[in-house]
């Protein structure tokens, strides 16, 4: 999966993941952890307002590509961490944002990932998301997703099509700050369907 992601996400990258990633990221700032960073294609979108950025990356493969992505870039201070999140040995309320794009498909156990990294944020601080989900406005994709599930997980790195993640981000008691839905252009139909936005941690708003 490592060595074809990019070549098989190019096209929607260029054709709207890039733009999207842009708008998401720009004005973050201060200390920023992404969760499952993966090749690195988010690294051209932040900004230098970010004072530090941590990149979690569990899977070897997507962290060798990862780390020739920030050196070929210049980004010699950025933290890569090899741990997965839930092993993360870090203080609470560390960050001021977390990103996550087109990774809370694969995690195991979505509830906790979420409650994870609401503890990781400092009160007022941002998760930026952006992932593809559950067709809830089209039953007869939606019946397609979960016939084709039991197979594209095993294939594609435990990536579920029927997360309906909009409704878990707002169980954690994430205040829905901003949401965009929309088709990512030239994927398969049935990971098409799309949510991303911004959610904030109640609270001051985080340096």
């Amino acid at each position: 999966m490592a060595t074809i992601y990019d070549r098989i996400m190019r096209r929607s990258e260029v054709l709207c993941l890039n733009q999207w990633r842009a708008d998401l990221l720009h004005d973050l700032r201060g200390a920023v952890l992404e969760v499952g960073a993966g090749t690195g294609v988010n690294l051209a979108h932040y900004p230098p307002t970010v004072s530090r950025l941590v990149l979690v990356e569990p899977d070897r493969h997507m962290r060798q590509r990862l780390e020739l992505r920030c050196r070929s870039t210049g980004l010699s201070d950025v933290e890569i961490w090899p741990d997965p999140l839930e092993e993360l040995r870090v203080p609470p309320a560390s960050f001021d944002a977390v990103v996550a794009t087109l990774v809370l498909c694969s995690v195991p156990d979505l509830p906790t990932t979420l409650q994870q990294i609401v503890d990781l944020l400092r009160p007022g601080g941002r998760l930026v998301f952006l992932e593809h989900v559950a067709a809830e406005g089209n039953p007869r994709r939606l019946r397609w997703q979960g016939r084709l599930e039991p197979l594209w997980r095993r294939v594609a790195g435990n990536c579920h099509l029927t997360r309906r993640t909009e409704g878990a981000i707002l169980r954690t008691g994430l205040l829905m700050e901003r949401i965009e839905r929309a088709s990512i252009r030239k994927a398969p139909p049935f990971v098409r369907p799309s949510i991303r936005g911004i959610a904030r941690k109640p609270g001051p708003e985080a340096a």
